[in-house]
């Protein structure tokens, strides 16, 4: 069987509209499109969903520019098109065939590798171009599909040819119980933490890097308390993911976040936090999934170390202050107990149990402490905020231009609702929505006699400013 990762990468000459289909391609989802460590902004990666399926896009650079770092450019798509499943081909509709997107072809040709051949900008161009396009479907890349990624026609049909090389997605867990991720970097000590919590040697533990290949969910049951833990494999930089079997090992991890409501991020405390870490903590923030940051290994660190080490996560972790950090040894079995605590207080943050008007007077109090900016002379008026959903926390707040909120207002009543709820660990998804004026398309048509009151009122600033013009 040939394991799938779900990669599909665009490429292209520049100019074509890449990056525009990238974001049609992972429409609502933004906060899930970020750059990778270690990659150019050339290459960027992001996750879409359809027809039940998940994958990631990679937005790439175009080819063959003319540009200074042309070649830097050039590796950096290579490297997309060797991990991507499938490969799109994005063509200028309105340019036809350039001489580049000749060279581009015959280079792809020769890869073996399944491609799809995509006409852009279709908006405004003429059928006669579009029909010498379509001649394009013989030469081996199967039938040119023509799409607007500005607007969105024909993506639906580019969906669907692409939909047989994404992987399933991990919409729920079918035991009962917290789902708790394991994830983080390789040889961190996830298996022998997860062995830790279960006081049993359930996982394989060895120490080399990459020994859990697959997501292994283990349900079981402590203090009353049903868990589902999830060992996953060790999620390394994108760049130096070489094996295809550890690539699909990967996104099983990933997966795995996505569907677990609490995640355990593993470090190595003799390490400390590294890049890498930051962007787990990233993904798993737009996943949704409640975090806490599990340092292993501290009976391998003395008290300078110690100190050191605290110093750094605090600098380090000032954009997520709200993920508690909790110190054990798994090798040693200490401080499992307490880990437990805390994975009943996060899994509690995600449930948002609180009423209607509880929630407006936390909102109220937050008004008016900080009143919101004004926003093009224009005071924006914030006007009641209701519970959307659990795990994550969500809520929608409502009023007149709330969604040109700046960040700094917007983090300000995360953090407010934060303290005001005691949501630990969880992140906070806010909503913004405008409230409309069901009488705005109306308008408001003057009596005869307000108008001739308006004519007087007319006639007397005029009057007014003629006597001052002349006495000056």
């Amino acid at each position: 069987m040939t394991l799938k990762s779900g990669t599909i990468a665009l490429v292209g000459r520049p100019n074509v509209g890449k990056s525009t289909l990238f974001n049609r391609l992972c429409g609502g989802r933004d906060a899930l499109v970020h750059d990778r460590p270690g990659l150019t902004r050339d290459r960027k990666y992001g996750r879409a969903e359809f027809g039940g399926r998940t994958g990631t896009v990679i937005d790439t650079g175009g080819l063959h520019d003319t540009s200074d770092i042309a070649n830097l450019v050039n590796a950096q798509v290579r490297l997309a098109i060797e991990e991507a499943d499938i490969v799109v081909v994005l063509l200028d509709a309105a340019a036809g065939v350039t001489p580049a997107d000749e060279f581009i072809l015959q280079e792809l040709r020769v890869l073996n590798k399944p491609m799809r051949l995509v006409a852009n900008k279709i908006d405004g161009v003429k059928e006669a171009q579009l029909f010498a396009l379509k001649e394009l479907s013989g030469l081996g890349f199967g039938d040119v599909l023509f799409v607007s990624a500005t607007h969105g026609d024909g993506v639906n049909a580019l969906r669907e040819s692409l939909e047989p090389y994404l992987t399933r997605v991990v919409d729920s867990i079918d035991h009962d119980g917290i789902p708790v991720a394991v994830i983080g970097r390789p040889n961190v000590g996830k298996s022998t933490l997860v062995n830790a919590l279960l006081g049993d040697d359930r996982c394989v533990v060895f120490d080399q890097p990459g020994t859990t290949r697959d997501s292994i969910y283990i349900p079981f049951e402590r203090d009353d308390q049903r868990y589902v833990l999830i060992d996953t494999a060790g999620i390394r930089r994108k760049g130096r993911v070489q094996d295809v079997v550890e690539k699909f090992s990967v996104v099983k991890a990933l997966d795995a976040m996505v569907a677990a409501e609490v995640a355990l991020l593993v470090i190595d405390a003799t390490e400390g936090i590294v890049e890498q870490d930051l962007h787990i903590v990233s993904y798993a923030v737009d996943a949704g999934t409640g975090l806490i940051l599990v340092v292993n290994k501290v009976d391998a660190m003395g008290s300078e170390q110690r100190r050191a080490l605290k110093t750094a996560l605090s600098r380090r972790l000032r954009f997520a202050e709200w993920i508690p950090i909790h110190h054990t040894s798994a090798l040693k079995r200490t401080g499992i107990k307490k880990l437990y605590s805390k994975v009943r207080q996060v899994h509690r943050s995600g449930r948002l149990d609180i009423a209607t008007p509880d929630l407006n007077r936390v909102l109220q109090k937050a008004v008016e402490s900080h009143t919101p900016p004004a926003i093009r002379s224009r005071q924006v008026k914030i006007r009641y905020v209701n519970k959307l959903r659990d795990h994550p926390p969500s809520l929608l707040v409502h009023g007149n231009q709330v969604e040109s909120l700046p960040s700094s207002y917007r983090r300000y009543l995360e953090n407010r609702f934060r303290t005001a709820l005691e949501i630990v660990g969880m992140p906070i998804a806010i909503e913004f929505r405008n409230t409309e004026n069901p009488f705005g398309h109306r308008r408001n048509e003057l009596t005869r006699r307000q108008q001739k009151h308006r004519q007087r009122l007319i006639q007397r600033r005029k009057a007014r400013a003629k006597a001052k013009r002349s006495r000056g």
